[in-house]
């Protein structure tokens, strides 16, 4: 028998007997407003907060020309010349991603446009599985994510995202809160260091009428 196994054994020996439930842990938004627009709002106000961009849509606008509106200014290039990678019905890529996919491959794309699962309105964050991503680099190495949310999937805060089955039913679920950042010890922040360039958060109902 190793050390390793005398430790743990000395340790489940001395464990005590005892059939502790877990706390109950409140959800701590009671402060949080409680009516569907007051949480898109908090969400957009959060997410502006941590360097993301809130595009509503204007009357009669498209999806796909709100992201070129988005992105006009930080591209850097004509959209005809954009590599766009989407897995979202309601924008049109030039580039299809498949399960298969080598992570690596994505790294050339400019654009990801990806559905959120759901928001959370404390933090300003979007959630993924990777249903939603299929290749899970590409929410990554894209150089500008766009993402389409159902503001009725708007939750309050992080505890009350953890109670979501998302966590159950998926492999793995991640959140992004604004785009990549780092700043040196000078305080020189940085977009795009590690990661997207631009996070763009578009609302559009994943059910229209």
């Amino acid at each position: 028998m190793s050390s390793r196994d005398d430790i743990l054994g000395a340790v489940r020996s001395a464990k005590p007997g005892l059939d502790a439930p877990a706390p109950t842990v409140p959800n701590y938004d009671d402060n949080y407003p409680q009516e569907r627009a007051g949480l898109v709002d908090l969400f957009a106000e959060r997410l502006t907060m941590m360097g993301g961009s809130w595009h509503a849509l204007g009357d009669g606008q498209s999806i796909e020309d709100a992201v070129q509106q988005a992105l006009a200014e930080k591209l850097g290039k004509p959209f005809a010349d954009a590599v766009i990678a989407s897995n979202v019905q309601e924008v049109a890529g030039n580039r299809t991603l498949t399960n298969s996919d080598d992570p690596a491959t994505v790294h050339d794309v400019d654009i990801a446009v990806l559905r959120a699962r759901f928001g959370v309105a404390e933090t300003g964050s979007v959630a993924f599985t990777e249903a939603e991503l299929t290749v899970n680099a590409i929410a990554y190495l894209a150089q500008h994510l766009v993402v389409l949310i159902d503001p009725a999937e708007i939750v309050t805060n992080l505890h009350r995202a953890y109670q979501r089955d998302d966590f159950v039913s998926a492999n793995y679920t991640v959140f992004h809160t604004g785009p990549s950042a780092t700043a040196d010890i000078e305080g020189v922040l940085v977009r795009g260091a590690q990661g997207v360039r631009s996070l763009t958060v578009i609302p559009v109902s994943a059910n229209p009428a």
